[in-house]
């Protein structure tokens, strides 16, 4: 399969744990099947740039799929939650990131690879709102529904590195992908805004309502 990185400068011999840890899923090198997505990320800061190409085999690799059915979005966020900084400071969300990381965290060092979703800005602010407090699971399922978060394919191991062929890198023009970028962020936060004032249904799961009843990995409440 071919996988696309977006940067500033050419890659072609992507560096171990070259990223910074503070990344959604700590060091690993973060690809992306979709290149006009990496295009965007590319030129993030507003300032040309490139998808790096590069052939990737898969064959026997540990591979940790977060948008599998027999995982839900507590695993992602328990994951982020380890990693990205900058959480919302309260009582609740500093018990609710505990709680995560105790029933739902997966140790990404388990694996070689590692499928989820990307937690741009817009979307990292959903999620701290969950964690707060603020808005109910459902919320969080229709705004990243709506959003349409890319996917992103984080090579984490040594061995998985040995499994990356550098092909090509195709310029990215920040007067087009920047302002790309800044137009799906827009509107994921004018979806999200919408659905927030919104009125949640009596039943709707909070994250203290998920503390509270000890609901954990497994539990159909959280489908």
């Amino acid at each position: 399969m071919l996988v696309y990185h977006g940067s500033d400068h050419i890659i072609e011999v992507p560096k171990y744990n070259g990223s910074k840890r503070t990344n959604d899923y700590g060091y690993g090198f973060y690809t992306t099947e979709d290149v006009e997505l990496a295009k965007e990320w590319a030129c993030s800061d507003n300032q040309d740039g490139f998808a790096n190409v590069y052939d990737v085999d898969l064959t026997g690799l540990r591979i940790l799929n977060l948008n599998d059915p027999e995982y839900n979005i507590l695993n992602w966020l328990s994951i982020l939650t380890k990693y990205r900084s900058y959480w919302q400071r309260g009582s609740v969300a500093e018990e609710a990131k505990k709680y995560l990381q105790q029933h739902f965290f997966i140790d990404p060092s388990e694996f070689d690879i590692i499928i989820g979703y990307r937690a741009d800005d817009s979307y990292f602010s959903f999620a701290q709102d969950f964690v707060s407090g603020t808005i109910s699971l459902a919320k969080l399922f229709e705004a990243m529904r709506l959003g349409k978060p890319g996917e992103q394919i984080v090579f984490k191991s040594k061995e998985s590195f040995s499994h990356i062929q550098f092909v090509d890198a195709q310029p990215a023009n920040a007067k087009i992908y920047y302002e790309k970028k800044v137009n799906r962020d827009r509107e994921a936060r004018r979806a999200y805004r919408n659905t927030k004032h919104s009125t949640d249904e009596i039943s709707g799961l909070f994250m203290l309502d998920i503390m509270r009843r000890g609901i954990q990995n497994g539990d159909p409440r959280l489908r």
